[in-house]
């Protein structure tokens, strides 16, 4: 069974003066699509988000994280991750923002985006419910298949074919 860690990002969830609505969301979502979930919140902090992204790299295969991706005087998981991360995944952004453009325009001023740190692919979401829903909805048909090369199975189908071809 695949680990994730649902992380919401919020001052008011922090502080225990806001429910955690997309948070819960989203560890309900991952729970059907048959992974083992764990929650944590952090407020809207740089060091405080990389440390908590920090300290579930390597035990989970996921960390999904929500809030923070907007363009709030306080929003800064971007920074936050683009500075932890080992390299960013552009397609998880942009796929995320594609399909969210079919439900809103303001999907463009979302900065959610996917990266890898060590073994355990990263991805941010919007902290609306709709947002974050949304954004994983955009993102499952890819999910499984960039875990299992984060896994070290890198082997395709199509290259088995090919390596048959070329027997013989």
């Amino acid at each position: 069974m695949r680990s994730a860690l649902v992380l919401t990002i919020s001052d008011g969830v922090a502080a225990g003066t806001r429910d955690d609505m997309s948070g819960a969301a989203l560890a309900d979502r991952l729970g059907r699509l048959g992974f083992s979930v764990e929650r944590a919140v952090a407020p809207d902090d740089i060091d405080r988000i990389a440390a908590a992204v920090r300290e579930a790299s390597g035990h989970v295969d996921l960390v999904i994280s929500t809030g923070g991706t907007g363009l709030g005087p306080r929003d800064s998981t971007p920074q936050a991750l683009s500075a932890l991360l080992d390299y960013e995944i552009p397609g998880f952004g942009e796929q995320m923002r594609a399909y969210g453009r079919t439900k809103t325009p303001m999907a463009d001023l979302s900065r959610s985006l996917g990266g890898v740190l060590g073994s355990t692919l990263v991805v941010a979401v919007p902290g609306s419910v709709g947002g974050a829903m949304d954004s994983l909805t955009a993102i499952e048909a890819i999910l499984d298949h960039a875990l299992e090369t984060l896994g070290g199975h890198t082997r395709h189908a199509a290259d088995s074919r090919n390596d048959r071809a070329g027997e013989g």
